[in-house]
């Protein structure tokens, strides 16, 4: 897809975001959306297609880090359920509790047992949250071996990408399979008639980015709000007002 036609289409699906944002806060609907996908996948990318042009007071972007000492000690997924959505706002969660179903399983983090109850339990806790009103929206971002490895090396290359490079990702590129093996397993016991996982082949980002937004548009109900028209009031006259006499420091204008 070239970048002029993914220009153009991201533009006129942002005005639409807009107006289902105007739509979410006026009906009070609580939106809660989840990224899961491999590394490299293009789950920031598509966040922050999603996120550039609404307000970040309605559409809150989650990104935990790892559990400290006494989120472990914790119900699995207690630290996650503050951060659900309230009436009137989209939450966009950047990886989710099914850390558990994933990277901590392959990696060791849990055990089997602990990834079992978990997968044993998660469709009970969103049939809860589904059932409270949250309209709950669960994407995994599939990448190939390749695009995946492409994407990787130029992360390596790139300075404003190397940050996105952990020691754990490169242990975790290793293990294509037992992720491809706990993924499979996931979507076994996870996909759900009222919380169904939506796979979105991310090879083409712009494509990707594009179906992701349509599929939000698509599943959340919106109308658009009615608005009074904008006329600009005029500003006040300067009156016994002065420019100050007190010089500031202005930044350096090295451009």
């Amino acid at each position: 897809m070239s970048g002029k036609a993914y220009e153009k289409e991201l533009r006129r699906l942002h005005g639409e975001l807009v107006a289902m944002q105007e739509w979410v806060k006026h009906a009070g609907l609580k939106v809660c959306i989840v990224f899961e996908g491999r590394d490299g996948a293009g789950k920031g990318g598509a966040i922050k297609a999603i996120v550039e042009r609404v307000s970040p007071r309605t559409f809150r972007v989650i990104a935990l880090p790892a559990p400290s000492d006494r989120e472990k000690s914790q119900m699995y997924v207690q630290r996650y359920l503050p951060h659900l959505p309230a009436g009137g706002e989209v939450v966009i969660f950047d990886r989710s509790w099914y850390n558990r179903a994933g990277v901590e399983r392959v990696m060791g983090f849990c055990t089997e047992a602990e990834a079992q109850v978990f997968l044993s339990a998660v469709p009970k806790v969103e049939k809860a949250m589904v059932d409270s009103g949250i309209i709950l929206i669960k994407f995994w971002l599939e990448v190939s071996e390749d695009e995946q490895t492409r994407r990787i090396k130029d992360r390596i290359d790139d300075p404003r990408k190397v940050w996105k490079l952990s020691p754990m990702d490169l242990k975790s590129y290793t293990r294509w399979y037992d992720y491809s093996r706990a993924r499979d397993d996931m979507f076994q016991n996870s996909d759900t008639q009222w919380a169904p996982w939506i796979v979105v082949p991310s090879d083409d980002k712009r494509r990707a980015r594009l179906n992701i937004i349509r599929h939000i548009l698509d599943t959340v109900p919106y109308d658009k709000v009615k608005r009074e028209k904008i006329k600009l009031p005029k500003r006040q006259k300067p009156g016994d007002y002065r420019d100050p006499l007190h010089p500031v420091t202005l930044v350096r204008q090295a451009y």
